[in-house]
């Protein structure tokens, strides 16, 4: 006996209209195009992803390099006393080379200001040998030395004769307290100058043994003096002339090769300041050519 087919269970062909074909094709292409602009996106993430990396390496890189760029320059700021420049201080009234350091005492005043533009104007870097005191009364002053380049040494803070050679200890503090004022005025805390200069000059006078006993404490302390072996005269009469000076630096620099020339910026020596371009060409004239103690000391 044949059984029965049930037509029921037979799956019956489906058929897709046009209509149908044409939004299954249309739904396929946009997938498609779905896909591939997700993988452009991806793509063009990724490349912007790695560019901004690159970017941020070279951005850290550069911001490395100016850190250290500006860290060089200011190490080479900072004075630091090594067996050479020791050396060197003890050689300084001998070169090979006509050499000429201007240096200024008892500074800042009213006058630096005038000092400072004549150097800067004949590009030359000078040595100041400033008080204290007179740091703590013009501070911008200072800072303008270091900033244009010039050397800023200590001359103590006082400048009162029985106050910084009261003993040996006492022309060590002088020094400090000067140096304090100066790391106020520039703003840098780890200056030190390593370079004094005696108020009245290390040999001779009443105080002679007390300068001596501090010159060689200063020494145990990596600090060195220097006085000088031509001048001015700007401290020698009340009231001195352009011509007078001219004379004097005339007469103390002959025949010398290094010439460290003791001059004064204090309130009282406006004619050192106006008589200052006619110094420098005097001095270019006999073919020196000018230095200052960061050539010396460093």
């Amino acid at each position: 006996m044949k059984e029965e087919i049930n037509m029921s269970l037979v799956p019956v062909k489906f058929r897709f209209t046009t209509k149908e074909k044409i939004i299954m094709i249309i739904i396929m292409i946009l997938m498609v195009i779905g896909i591939i602009i997700t993988w452009v996106n991806y793509v063009e993430n990724a490349k912007i992803k790695v560019q901004y990396e690159l970017a941020q390496k070279q951005l850290q890189e550069a911001l490395i390099k100016e850190q250290e760029e500006a860290e060089r320059k200011r190490q080479e700021k900072l004075p630091k006393l090594t067996e050479e420049g020791k050396e060197n201080i003890k050689h300084i009234y001998s070169s090979d080379t006509k050499r000429a350091f201007l240096t200024f005492d008892d500074g800042p005043s009213s006058n630096t200001s005038q000092i400072l533009d004549i150097l800067k104007e004949k590009g030359i870097k000078a040595t100041f040998f400033v008080l204290g005191s007179n740091v703590e009364k013009k501070p911008e002053l200072v800072k303008r030395m270091y900033d244009e380049g010039h050397f800023i040494a200590n001359h103590g803070y006082t400048h009162i004769y029985e106050n910084i050679y009261q003993s040996p200890e006492a022309v060590i503090n002088e020094y400090n307290q000067c140096n304090q004022a100066v790391r106020n005025a520039i703003g840098e805390q780890e200056y030190n100058s390593h370079l004094f200069r005696f108020p009245g000059g290390l040999n001779g006078g009443k105080y002679a043994e007390i300068k001596n006993q501090a010159n060689a404490l200063l020494l145990e302390n990596s600090i060195v003096h220097v006085d000088w072996n031509a001048l001015n005269g700007d401290s020698e009469t009340t009231n001195p002339t352009t011509e007078y000076e001219m004379k004097r630096i005339a007469d103390t620099t002959a025949n010398k090769q290094s010439v460290v020339i003791l001059m004064h910026d204090a309130e009282a020596k406006k004619v050192t300041a106006e008589t200052l371009p006619n110094i420098i060409e005097y001095l270019l004239g006999q073919g020196y050519t000018f230095k200052n103690f960061y050539e010396i000391i460093k």
